[in-house]
């Protein structure tokens, strides 16, 4: 690149005649001329780093996309062989012979399976190979079992409901009184309705392929739109019990909460809403609203006793925790502040985002993510009151990770994987350990979106919801449903059994006082 000169030229030979004053013009212009060679230099260098983090970024955005599409979806990390010596006792353990478990009868296997015994006899008795006697019954049976299954049935009932007259004045007629149902007179039972959304919200079957697989078994026409609005009738049913999660849920002191998208298909001005969910250790509770705005989980803490929330790192919880604290503190509550307990799954997931992307620098931080994971899970194996010696056990992993981070041995552009990893790591480190202080703290909030996986792939089913009642519903039994897996209570059965009590007119009832009742409905200790 040329550059002008910003004075004339002066020949070699003349410097001997210059005098004090032209030497400093003189120096003065090669001052300016070296200042700005540098800017020029130092602009150069700057096009460069920009170009180079550039190209860094977009080939990291090409391997994360191509990990996306073709890549393994788990997130374990290959066994590498160089596993901890503080392992060996497990080594030694493995590499000893498990003896073959003796495969199991049917009957045993599924023991909560009816079992029908059928006895197979010859129509003709057989004759001795020996002397050719006839033979007879001895009395002993040679027993095999198989498992089988009775395709589903649907029928129709016509029900008579007697009437009754007066044989003396004929002037009165009564009729016997009909059964009390979720539909009074419709064309559907109870058994059915509950039936129809279990295997939507449940089973997360298709109305469409519902009635397709009626068709198959003998009920053709089936309309999905009848069967879609007893739905409806049944989420209103019990919506009680729904109550009752709320209730909860805002009665815990740890609270898990995380959202995703839900597609409003038709029903309302915005299309993009949002389905939200709260949970604890035997609670789950939906919320469908319009916005991500976190006013919606400001409305649930504040009427809660929440002491910390398990999230991830989303400005909405960050805004609902601070103005919760504040209502609090307006309002002279005897309750703590919220804290912010965040999600290590999240961390740990950057970094594992770096490594696809080719950076080994994250082997490091996955490899001390594994060893604190696994000490996360040999805590749950002991007594509850050893957790905090192997918390303490996790507080050196953090460290040394926080240590390597701070330390700047390498330098990564902010925009790449590693470097939004590393931040990530260091701006939430608080919330990310505070686990750590407190024994009745999750690790990660693995468990809430474990709860939004069957309303997702819900979502992908049937596209969405096409009103807000259907909104409404889908909440409604994903609480329900949800709730009923935390406790590992058969939701077919809950149904089945929270319909017959408010029928009867017993109070609405929980998943996890369901599991407590002796059943018929009297409430365990």
């Amino acid at each position: 690149m040329d550059q002008k000169y910003l004075f004339e030229p002066i020949p070699c030979d003349k410097f001997d005649i210059l005098t004090k004053e032209e030497l400093i013009v003189l120096l003065k212009g090669e001052e300016k001329l070296r200042i700005a060679f540098q800017k020029e230099n130092e602009e150069l260098k700057r096009q460069r780093d920009y170009l180079q983090q550039k190209t860094f970024l977009i080939e990291n955005q090409f391997v994360t996309i191509k990990n996306k599409i073709f890549g393994k979806s788990s997130e374990k990390s290959p066994k590498t062989g160089t596993e901890n010596i503080s392992r060996e006792t497990e080594t030694q353990t493995q590499t000893q012979k498990i003896p073959k478990t003796k495969v199991q009868l049917p009957s045993l296997r599924y023991p909560n399976a009816p079992l029908i015994e059928r006895d197979i006899e010859m129509v003709e008795l057989p004759s001795c190979n020996c002397c050719g006697h006839q033979m007879e019954d001895s009395g002993m049976t040679e027993d095999s079992e198989y498992l089988t299954v009775i395709p589903r049935q649907f029928f129709v009932v016509r029900q008579k409901r007697h009437k009754y007259r007066c044989g003396k004045c004929h002037g009165d007629i009564k009729t016997a009184p009909g059964l009390p149902r979720v539909t009074p007179g419709g064309a559907y039972s109870d058994e059915m309705i509950i039936d129809v959304a279990m295997s939507k919200f449940c089973d997360l079957i298709p109305m469409e392929r519902y009635c397709s697989m009626a068709a198959r078994s003998g009920v053709k026409g089936l309309p999905p739109h009848s069967l879609i609005q007893t739905t409806h009738a049944l989420a209103d049913f019990v919506r009680g019990a729904y109550d009752k999660l709320k209730d909860e849920i805002t009665s815990a002191k740890v609270l898990h909460a995380d959202e995703t998208p839900h597609r409003m298909l038709e029903g309302d001005e915005k299309s993009n809403w949002y389905l939200w969910g709260f949970s604890t250790d035997t609670a789950c509770y939906f919320e469908t609203h319009n916005t991500r705005s976190g006013d919606v989980a400001s409305s649930i803490l504040k009427e809660s006793q929440c002491e910390y929330l398990v999230s991830d790192v989303f400005s909405g919880y960050n805004k609902s925790v601070s103005d919760t604290n504040k209502f609090r503190n307006e309002n002279s509550s005897p309750l703590p502040p919220i804290k912010n307990c965040y999600c290590n799954s999240h961390a740990r997931r950057k970094f594992k985002e770096a490594e696809m992307n080719l950076s080994k620098d994250a082997n490091f931080y996955i490899e001390a993510y594994k060893e604190i994971y696994r000490l996360e899970a040999e805590s749950k194996e002991r007594p509850f009151e050893e957790k905090m010696t192997f918390r303490r056990e996790m507080e050196k992993y953090f460290d040394s990770m926080k240590k390597k981070a701070n330390s700047g041995e390498d330098f990564f552009p902010n925009k790449s994987s590693m470097g939004k990893a590393i931040n990530y790591f260091l701006k939430n480190y608080e919330g990310l350990t505070l686990f750590l202080q407190n024994p009745h703290l999750p690790i990660d909030n693995n468990q809430q979106e474990a709860l939004l996986r069957n309303p997702v792939i819900g979502r992908k089913t049937w596209f969405g919801t096409h009103s807000k009642r259907g909104a409404l519903t889908g909440s409604i039994f994903h609480s329900l449903v949800e709730s009923c897996k935390l406790n590992k209570v058969n939701p077919r059965d809950f149904f089945k059994d929270l319909v017959m009590a408010l029928l009867q007119g017993k109070p609405p009832f929980t998943p996890s006082k369901y599991k407590k009742m002796d059943w018929k409905g009297v409430p365990g200790s």
